[in-house]
């Protein structure tokens, strides 16, 4: 194989790409790190650490509560992976149960899952869905000498594009908001 000779695009690359654009286009980030923090906050108040021969257990009254805000931001990560429209409510309920899993549960599994949740949900707060691509129209025109377009070149011309004006009478800026001060209006009172 040379250098020139272009690498077949293989199933794992495909995959990858496509996990990419899935990935893009919802809050995964947000989803993963509120999955994150529900683990330890689930996980701490039932387990049992061993020093030596010194079994430490860390069950709290509230280990039942605790199961259940673990598994609560577990299922909301998950939601935000497969139903994106849900991320505000997803992401001020995973908020709500980082701050609920402080007295709950062993400092919101002792601050790991807290924090690792109370991220993960301003994430899905904030997390807008991007614009879709546009494609770009195809241009028409003479190309110039070798590959490059017209225009390029040294010598060659540019044909005129004619600039769009106002329409008749419609100088002022496009102010939609009804608030300039040309209609004596400054935003003030106009609800009623």
């Amino acid at each position: 194989m040379s250098a020139e000779t272009p690498a077949a695009t293989g199933q794992f690359t495909r995959r990858r790409l496509q996990f990419r654009a899935w990935r893009g286009a919802r809050p995964f980030w947000a989803g993963l790190f509120i999955l994150l923090g529900g683990f330890p906050i689930a996980y701490f108040p039932y387990a049992n650490l061993q020093i030596g021969h010194l079994t430490l257990a860390m069950a709290t009254t509230a280990g039942a509560g605790s199961l259940i805000i673990g598994v609560l931001l577990v299922v909301l990560g998950v939601s935000l992976w497969f139903q994106k429209h849900v991320r505000v409510f997803a992401g001020v309920a995973a908020i709500l149960l980082a701050l609920v899993s402080i007295p709950v549960s062993n400092l919101g599994g002792f601050l790991i899952g807290f924090l690792f949740a109370l991220i993960g949900g301003s994430m899905a707060v904030a997390w807008a869905p991007g614009a879709p691509p546009q494609a770009e129209p195809a241009v028409e025109g003479t190309k110039g000498t070798g590959d490059a377009p017209q225009g390029v070149d040294p010598g060659t011309t540019v044909p005129d594009v004619p600039v769009p004006q106002p329409r008749d009478g419609e100088d002022e800026p496009n102010d939609l908001s009804g608030t300039s001060p040309a209609n004596g209006a400054n935003g003030r009172h106009s609800a009623g």
